[in-house]
């Protein structure tokens, strides 16, 4: 059935692009479908939603093997497409100008994605917070450059990326790489040591509880210096329009201490 699916949907000239953003998935999401044994194996309301888009009645899936694609078909076929399209399509709020064509996909592809994983009943709770966390690392990408090395390890890992494709400072990521894979092989093979793990787990904590305090020590200075600023200059409080002036002003005292 789903050979039959495939080539139908070839001959309709349907893009997975475009299919996707019929069912409200990612791309992914829709190549993942198609290697499905059977169309029974889809998500319900995804199988219904193919089901209305081809014109056939559920229980009906057999007749696909027998659709004859003629122009009048092809029409109401691209007249159902082009209006699901447009009921489904999330992303119509966001300011994409400025992207290329490729980056506005990304966009829409990784807005299909989240959306599938929020959607999922059984594991919503997991993987909200997935999502939060993967999208505080994305906030700290541009001061935290491991954070890129693990996303390639990790797209490499799952079979997305070759193993010797590199995007970033190459020396870095295949160091890092190795070193990651080393900890990750450790953790799979279901034999490390339990004390050097905790003792490996207190140091990661000890790591974190001083980049914490440094942080705070830093917030403190910072907001000390702001204070003095705007003491010196006469001004209660931060505003837009004094920002700039007491921000030079904050410039300047931190310089005297130095």
């Amino acid at each position: 059935m789903m050979e039959n699916l495939n080539k139908l949907i070839s001959e309709l000239g349907i893009s997975k692009v475009r299919l996707a953003k019929y069912l409200g998935v990612s791309r992914q999401m829709v190549y993942n479908y198609l290697e499905l044994e059977s169309i029974n194996k889809w998500p319900k309301e995804k199988k219904i939603l193919l089901l209305k888009l081809l014109n056939i009645e559920d229980g009906e899936e057999n007749t696909i093997e027998n659709i004859k694609v003629t122009t009048d078909y092809l029409l109401s076929v691209e007249e159902r497409l082009n209006e699901g399209v447009k009921e489904t399509q999330d992303i119509d709020f966001l300011d994409l100008k400025g992207l290329k064509k490729e980056e506005h996909q990304l966009v829409a592809d990784m807005t299909m994605a989240i959306k599938e994983k929020l959607v999922d009943s059984d594991n919503h709770e997991e993987n909200f917070y997935a999502l939060q966390y993967i999208y505080q690392i994305i906030q700290s990408m541009d001061n935290i450059e491991e954070f890129k090395y693990a996303f390639a390890y990790m797209s490499k890992y799952a079979g997305f990326t070759g193993v010797n494709v590199f995007k970033f400072n190459e020396e870095k990521q295949f160091m890092f790489e190795g070193i990651i894979h080393s900890g990750v092989s450790l953790y799979t093979s279901g034999t490390p040591n339990k004390q050097n793990v905790i003792k490996a787990r207190d140091r990661f904590v000890q790591f974190i509880e001083e980049k914490t305090e440094e942080k705070l020590s830093r917030t403190q200075q910072l907001n000390t210096v702001k204070i003095q600023a705007l003491r010196e200059l006469g001004y209660s409080e931060l505003t837009t329009e004094n920002a700039a002036e007491v921000f030079e002003k904050m410039g300047e005292i931190q310089s005297r201490k130095s």
